[in-house]
C-alpha cells in the first residue's frame, strides 16, 4: 500500500532526532555542499516548494534492511528500531536537519569541494528588506563562529556569544523547533536593544520562524507489505537525478539484516579477481559485484530447477530473493568459475578488458564452469562451450538485456552435451552476414574485437620479432589495433575511406613495430624491416601471412586484390570459430564511393550504441 500526505518538517526531524525514522544501508552518505544548504534554508525561509520525501515502512515480511541513522543524529539512537526508512530526501532531510535541528556544526564542503564546518545563521534586517533576495540573509559561519579576513588577522563578523548575535541581528536557525530557546534568544534579543527592535522582531518571526516552523512537504510512505523487486523500482524512478541503484546494494542491504557485510565480502573476492587482465585492466572493469551475484543467481536457479523442476530465473526480482544461505553455498565454487572463464578467454586470445566484446557473456560463461568444471576438459565439450562463445559474439546476441538470454544459454549448453543436436538457442540463432565485417569500424563493437581476437588465435606474430602474440607479450609490449595499409598512405592514394578503415585493413600490431611502419607505403615498411631490421623475407612473408594477409598483394601494394583476399580469410575465421556458413557472401560486390561513404556514416552511429 502507498499513501500520500503533507508532513511537517518539525515532526519529520523530531522522528529523524528521535531514531525512528532513519535510512536504508544501501543510501549513499550525505554529499551537499555548503552553498546548497543555503539555498535550500533561503526556499523554506520563503515558503517556496522543496519536493517530496518517500518513506518506506518497516516490519514487512519480505523487506529487511540493515539502517542507520541520519548524519548528526547521537549515537546512542542506534538502539532504536525505527518506523521508517527514507527512499528519496535523504539529502534534503539530512542538510535541514543538521543546519536546523542538531546543535553540532554541520560537516560540509565548499563550493572547491574542500571540507568545512559551518553554522547557519538568518540576518534580521536582510530578511526583511524585500528588494533583497532570501539567500543573501543566509549566512554561513565558522563552528568557532567568527569569520576572519586578511589571512585570519582581522576579525570580520564575530557571533561567539549570544550578546554578540543579539549585537549584530543574526538569528541562529539551529534553535528554530525548540520553543524555550527561541522565547529566550527573543527576549534576550529585545533586551539588548532595550525593545526598540520589537517591532522588528515581531515581524521578522510572524513573516519568517513562523511559517519555517509550520513548514510542510508531500509525503509518500510506501507500507511495508510492497514487494522487494517494487521498492527497488521505486527508489530508481524517484533518484533519476541521484546516483541509480544497483541490485547489489539492495541485496547488500538484505543480507546486513542477517550481520553479513556483502559489500566487504565482494571486495576480499575483487581483490582476487581483479588481478586477472581480462576483468580488470587500465581503469576498466568487465565483471561487478553485481555480475557476480547475477550469475550466484543463475546457478542456485539452475540447480533449485534440477532438484524442484521450478523454472530457471536471474532477473532483477531473483536476484533480490536471493538468500544469504544460496550465497554462502555457491560462493567459493563461482570464484573458481570466474578463473576458469578467464583462462577460455586467454585460450580464446582475449587477453584485457578493452579486448572482451561481451562482459555480460561472462555471466553465462563462468556458470557453465560452475555447474561442473570437469566438463569442459572434455574435447568435444570444449568445442561446443567454443562456438556457442564464439556464436554470442559474431552473432551479437549479447548487447541488450540479457536475462532470458543466460537462461535460455546455460540450459541449452547443458543440454548440448548430452545431445549433439539439442543446440543453445545462440548457436541457433546466430548469424553473420559477409557485408557486416566491411561496416566494422571501431572498438564498440563486440563482433569487430571479436575479429581481433581471432586473428590472435590463428597464431599471429609480430611483423619485425617473429614471436608469438600470447598474453604476455601481448600486454607487455604495448600492443594495441592498427592500419596494415597505413592512414595516411591510403589518403594520398585516395582510397576508400570505408575501405581502409575498416577491420579488414587493420590487425593487432606492438608498439615498436607500428612505430617503424609510419605512415608508408606497405612495400616501403616491409623493405625498411628487412634492410634496417635484419628480418629475413621468407620470415617476413610467413609473419604476414600469420595475419591472413597475401603476401604478393601486400609487397606490391595492391589495395584492391589485398583487401578482398584478406576479407575471405576473414570470414573463413569466422565461419571456423562459429561453426556456421557466413550468410551473403555472393553479395560482395565494390560500392560506389557515395554509397560507402554513406555505409561509413551510418554504421560508425550504429557502433556507438552496441
Amino acid at each position: 500500500m502507498i499513501i500520500s500526505n503533507n508532513e511537517s518538517i518539525s515532526d519529520i526531524l523530531k522522528s529523524i532526532d528521535e531514531g525512528k525514522t532513519q535510512l536504508p544501508d544501501f543510501q549513499r552518505g550525505w554529499v551537499w555542499e555548503d552553498g546548497r544548504i543555503r539555498a535550500l534554508i533561503a526556499s523554506i525561509s520563503n515558503g517556496y516548494p522543496i519536493g517530496a520525501a518517500m518513506f518506506l515502512q518497516t516490519g514487512g515480511e519480505d523487506i529487511h534492511f540493515k539502517y542507520r541513522l541520519f548524519e548528526g543524529v547521537d549515537k546512542s539512537k542506534e538502539i532504536v528500531e525505527p518506523e521508517r526508512l527514507v527512499l528519496d530526501g535523504q539529502q534534503r532531510n539530512t542538510s535541514i536537519y543538521r543546519s536546523m535541528y542538531s546543535k553540532k556544526p554541520v560537516e560540509t564542503t565548499d563550493a572547491k569541494k574542500k571540507p568545512i564546518k559551518r553554522f547557519y545563521y538568518l540576518h534580521i534586517p536582510t530578511c526583511l528588506d524585500t528588494l533583497t533576495d532570501r539567500i543573501d540573509a543566509v549566512l554561513s559561519i565558522p563552528e568557532d563562529r567568527i569569520i576572519r579576513e586578511n589571512i585570519g588577522r582581522d576579525i570580520k563578523l564575530d557571533l561567539s556569544s549570544r550578546e554578540k548575535e543579539y549585537e549584530q541581528h543574526y538569528f541562529p536557525l539551529n534553535i528554530i523547533f525548540e520553543p524555550s530557546e527561541l522565547m529566550n534568544w527573543a527576549l534576550g534579543y529585545c533586551m539588548y536593544h532595550q525593545n526598540e527592535v520589537q517591532l522588528q522582531w515581531t515581524t521578522f518571526f510572524n513573516k519568517v520562524v513562523t511559517p519555517m516552523t509550520k513548514y510542510q512537504i508531500p509525503v509518500i510512505q510506501v507500507g511495508n507489505d510492497v514487494p522487494k523487486e517494487a521498492v527497488c523500482q521505486v527508489f530508481e524512478n524517484v533518484n533519476q537525478g541521484g546516483v541509480s541503484l544497483t541490485v547489489f546494494e539492495l541485496v547488500t542491504a538484505t543480507f546486513a539484516a542477517n550481520n553479513f557485510e556483502l559489500r566487504k565480502d565482494w571486495d576480499s573476492i575483487w581483490a582476487e579477481l581483479k588481478k586477472f587482465r581480462q576483468l580488470c585492466h587500465k581503469k576498466i572493469v568487465a565483471f561487478t559485484g553485481t555480475d557476480f551475484i547475477t550469475a550466484l543467481t543463475l546457478l542456485a536457479s539452475y540447480h533449485n530447477w534440477k532438484a524442484t523442476g521450478k523454472a530457471i530465473s536471474c532477473k532483477k526480482r531473483d536476484v533480490l530473493r536471493l538468500t544469504y544461505e544460496e550465497y554462502a553455498k555457491y560462493r567459493n565454487c563461482l570464484i573458481e568459475a570466474v578463473k576458469n572463464a578467464v583462462k577460455f578467454l586467454d585460450e580464446q586470445r582475449i587477453f584485457t578488458a578493452i579486448d572482451m566484446p561481451y562482459t555480460s557473456q561472462l555471466i553465462p560463461l563462468s556458470v557453465a564452469f560452475a555447474i561442473d568444471p570437469n566438463l569442459w576438459f572434455n574435447v568435444t565439450n570444449k568445442r561446443k562451450l567454443e562456438q556457442w562463445y564464439w556464436c554470442g559474439v559474431f552473432g551479437e546476441l549479447y548487447g541488450g538485456a540479457n536475462e532470458t538470454r543466460y537462461v535460455t544459454d546455460i540450459q541449452g549448453l547443458m543440454a548440448w552435451i548430452k545431445d549433439d543436436n539439442a543446440q543453445p538457442d545462440t548457436v541457433q540463432r546466430s548469424n553473420f552476414h559477409a557485408t557486416r565485417l566491411q561496416q566494422l569500424y571501431t572498438r564498440n563493437s563486440a563482433a569487430y574485437k571479436g575479429v581481433m581476437a581471432l586473428i590472435l588465435k590463428a597464431h599471429a606474430v609480430d611483423f619485425m620479432s617473429g614471436s608469438q602474440m600470447d598474453f604476455a607479450s601481448y600486454v607487455e609490449e604495448a600492443t594495441d589495433i592498427h592500419h596494415i595499409f597505413p592512414q595516411n598512405y591510403c589518403e594520398k592514394q585516395k582510397i576508400d575511406r570505408a575501405l581502409w578503415n575498416s577491420v579488414i585493413n587493420k590487425t593487432p600490431i606492438y608498439a615498436r613495430t607500428n612505430r617503424i611502419i609510419g605512415g608508408v607505403a606497405p612495400s616501403k615498411y616491409i623493405s625498411s624491416l628487412e634492410r634496417n631490421h635484419k628480418v629475413d623475407p621468407e620470415d617476413l612473408n610467413a609473419y604476414l601471412k600469420s595475419h591472413q594477409i597475401d603476401v604478393e598483394a601486400i609487397r606490391a601494394d595492391d589495395f584492391d586484390t589485398y583487401y578482398s583476399k584478406r576479407r575471405d580469410a576473414l570470414l573463413n575465421l569466422i565461419e571456423q570459430a562459429t561453426g556456421k556458413p557466413v550468410s551473403g557472401r555472393e553479395e560482395l560486390v565494390d560500392k560506389t564511393q557515395s554509397q560507402l561513404e554513406l555505409l561509413v556514416d551510418e554504421q560508425e552511429v550504429n557502433d556507438l550504441d552496441d
